[in-house]
């Protein structure tokens, strides 16, 4: 077989399609950011990046790039080892002591990524719940669906954010069998959110365990950043709450907050969790800063909500379709992945302004669209120059008439 053959032969076709990814070479620029520096074919530019997961942009914010020059200048760079073999530093427990007192949790467990932290404790629960089934909602994450996948347990699925559907399906079954419910408080590609109250209260009654994804909600929403769950008194009530520390925090890592038993249960169990060298300490400063900051400061919340409703506003004013949804995620619906990659290009081509393509299979065909998502850090000015470069652009495409050459 020529192997090199099949690998260039699969490329071409992802290109044919639309669907192949370019990634914008940056280089972030604190204290400048959205700002950075366009590296492209021995040239450089800046461009403004409105498609980043640092939302609240603490990425550069001094409380937390502090806390890690002292960290690596104190400790050095990495943590040494696997948290079974000399990787567990101070940091690192500092750290889940403060997830697990953001969620009102007795503990929490520190994973070096959320897709990580889904796809281990989701993989260790399901498989080692003897029995277990899992009830997935239909539009989770791809970590959620591979620690499931990977866990060999029975799987159904339920209809996205359908409570109703999810209690047929629990009522179905043995009352004595291991249940496990998975979903996400937000969705990031239609920034939708879950009824997460009614999806507890199927649990409660059927006696299976909740897991809640909210990694795009920590940071965001509830009095301390806690989520969705905190912003709606729910926090109690879910057995499990996973979240991120590489968006709204702006570092990097997952975790999940459970109990002790949970946690500990999972620690010991999963091998994505035992046998990877842990984060760096730094990391790990960074990120606790990061939370100790926002469960104080409601301000970087607060600015992100204002520049989420004036970009609202100004592309609803020009006729710039988008999803309505009650969350900071701004999906633009290109719905072509042709147009889509094309729209992109001239933004920061023409524009220097840097929108990532979003097409199958990150959504369905079909739905290929531009996921803007605005933070404190992008200016009135700002705001100006996106929404008059995507009227100018979606005038010159005159999408779903004219098709644009690839």
């Amino acid at each position: 077989m020529d192997y090199n053959q099949f690998f260039s032969s699969e490329l071409t076709q992802l290109r044919d399609e639309g669907n192949y990814r370019v990634f914008a070479e940056l280089e972030r620029r604190a204290g400048a950011f959205p700002r950075a520096i366009r590296h492209y074919d021995g040239g450089t530019g800046e461009v403004t990046v409105w498609c980043s997961n640092d939302y609240l942009g603490m990425g550069q914010h001094p409380a937390v790039t502090g806390a890690m020059h002292e960290a690596i200048d104190r400790c050095g760079a990495g943590a040494g080892g696997t948290r079974n073999i000399s990787g567990t530093t101070h940091q690192h427990v500092m750290l889940e002591d403060e997830l697990a007192d953001l969620h009102g949790k007795e503990a929490a467990l520190l994973f070096t990524s959320g897709y990580i932290s889904n796809w281990a404790a989701l993989g260790t629960l399901a498989a080692r719940l003897h029995g277990c089934v899992v009830l997935s909602d239909a539009g989770n994450h791809a970590s959620m669906i591979e620690g499931i996948r990977h866990s060999r347990a029975e799987r159904q699925i339920f209809a996205h954010n359908d409570w109703r559907d999810l209690d047929r399906r629990l009522a179905a079954l043995d009352p004595a069998r291991p249940k496990l419910v998975a979903f996400e408080s937000i969705y990031s590609m239609d920034g939708d959110i879950a009824p997460i109250e009614e999806i507890i209260e199927v649990c409660e009654a059927h006696g299976a365990l909740s897991y809640i994804d909210e990694v795009h909600a920590v940071g965001l929403y509830g009095e301390r950043g806690g989520g969705i769950a905190e912003q709606r008194g729910l926090m109690d009530r879910i057995d499990v709450i996973e979240g991120t520390l590489g968006k709204a925090f702006g570092v990097m890592g997952g975790y999940i907050a459970a109990s002790h038993a949970l946690c500990d249960f999972v620690r010991s169990f999963s091998s994505g969790f035992i046998f990877t060298t842990a984060l760096p300490p730094a990391l790990a400063a960074g990120a606790c800063a990061s939370v100790r900051h926002l469960k104080q400061s409601s301000a970087e919340r607060e600015a992100q909500r204002d520049r989420v409703a004036k970009v609202r506003a100004r592309l609803k004013a020009v006729g710039i379709p988008m999803l309505e949804n009650p969350s900071h995620i701004i999906p633009v619906m290109v719905c072509d992945p042709h147009h889509t990659k094309k729209i992109s290009d001239w933004l920061l081509e023409e524009h220097a302004i840097y929108v990532q393509p979003i097409n199958y299979p990150t959504v369905p065909r079909g739905t290929e669209r531009l996921r803007i998502t605005p933070s404190p850090v992008h200016s009135d000015s700002d705001i100006d120059r996106l929404v008059d470069a995507l009227s100018e652009l979606w005038s010159r495409c005159a999408l779903n008439r004219i098709a644009i050459a690839a």
